[in-house]
C-alpha cells in the first residue's frame, strides 16, 4: 500500500472503536440502569437527530444538579463559613474549567460521540464540550438514580470539602488581586507571552506581572486557564498558598 492511499494518523483516529461504556462507567462510579441516558450524554449535537437528541437537555439539569450538590456539601462541611465564602467556593467549583477537569479525569474524550467536524476540529479535547458534558453526565446520573447518588459523584470528583487552591475559596487571579491591593500595589497585569498549537487546540503561555515581583508564568487550553496558572505561580513563589493552600488556614469563620 503506497503512502497516498494509506490513511493519515488523524484519519485512522478518527475511526478508533469507542472504548466500552462500562469502562466510563466505572471512572465515574455509576452503573446506568438506563444506558441510554449515558450515551445522551455523551452526544454531540453535530452527530444527534436534533438537539433534543444531543447532551444539552442533560447539561441544562446537570448544571442545577451540580449546584445545589455543592452548595448542599459546602454547606455542611464548612459550618462557620459566611454566605460570601460558601458563594467563593461554589463559584470555584462549578466553573467551566473545573468541570472540563472533572471529565478529562473521567477520561471522557475517547467515548463521545461527535460529528466528523467535532473530530477533526479536536473535539475530543475541547474544554466546553468536556465540561457540558460533564454537567450532561450528572444530569443523567440524577435521571437514572436520583439526587443522591448524583451528590455522592460530586463529592468524590469535585471533593468541596477540602480547601481549594486559592485562600479561602478564591480562584487564584482573586487572591493575587486581594493580596497586591493589601500591598498597595497596583493590581496584577496579564500579557500573553507565547500562542502556539492549531486554532483547534491553542496553547497560551502567560505572564501575571505585579509591580516589584518577579512574573509568574501559567500555560492553558484557553487565556482564561493560563492566567490563572500564571498567578498561582506567583502566589505560591511568594509563599501565599503551599501545595495549592493558605499557609496556617485552617476552615473559614
Amino acid at each position: 500500500m503506497n503512502d497516498a492511499a494509506r490513511p493519515s494518523s488523524r484519519a485512522r483516529r478518527a475511526h478508533r472503536p469507542k472504548p466500552a461504556l462500562g469502562i466510563l462507567e466505572e471512572r465515574i462510579g455509576h452503573s446506568f440502569a438506563d444506558p441510554d441516558l449515558l450515551v445522551r450524554a455523551l452526544t454531540h449535537v453535530s452527530k444527534a437527530a436534533g438537539r433534543v437528541g444531543s447532551y444539552q437537555r442533560l447539561e441544562f439539569l446537570g448544571d442545577r444538579v451540580l449546584g445545589l450538590a455543592i452548595a448542599d456539601l459546602l454547606y455542611a462541611s464548612f459550618p462557620d463559613a459566611d454566605e460570601g465564602d460558601l458563594s467563593r467556593r461554589l463559584a470555584g467549583l462549578v466553573r467551566r474549567e473545573t468541570c472540563a477537569a472533572v471529565a478529562t479525569a473521567w477520561e471522557v474524550g475517547p467515548h463521545l460521540v461527535l460529528g466528523p467536524g467535532e473530530v477533526m476540529g479536536g473535539g475530543r479535547r475541547n474544554q466546553t464540550i468536556l465540561a457540558d458534558v460533564c454537567e450532561a453526565i450528572l444530569g443523567a446520573v440524577f435521571l437514572d438514580a436520583g439526587y443522591a447518588k448524583a451528590k455522592d459523584l460530586v463529592e468524590a470528583a469535585f471533593r468541596p470539602a477540602q480547601n481549594t487552591g486559592a485562600p479561602r475559596g478564591r480562584d487564584a487571579k482573586s487572591a493575587l488581586q486581594e493580596w497586591a491591593m493589601g500591598r498597595g500595589l497596583p493590581i496584577p497585569l496579564y500579557e500573553v507571552v507565547e500562542r502556539s498549537g492549531p486554532d483547534h487546540a491553542p496553547l497560551f503561555r502567560i505572564a501575571a506581572r505585579v509591580a516589584g515581583v518577579e512574573p509568574g508564568l501559567g500555560e492553558g487550553a484557553s487565556k482564561r486557564l493560563a492566567e490563572q496558572e500564571a498567578a498561582r505561580a506567583v502566589l505560591l513563589r511568594e509563599g501565599i498558598l503551599e501545595n495549592g493552600v493558605e499557609p496556617n488556614a485552617g476552615d473559614p469563620g
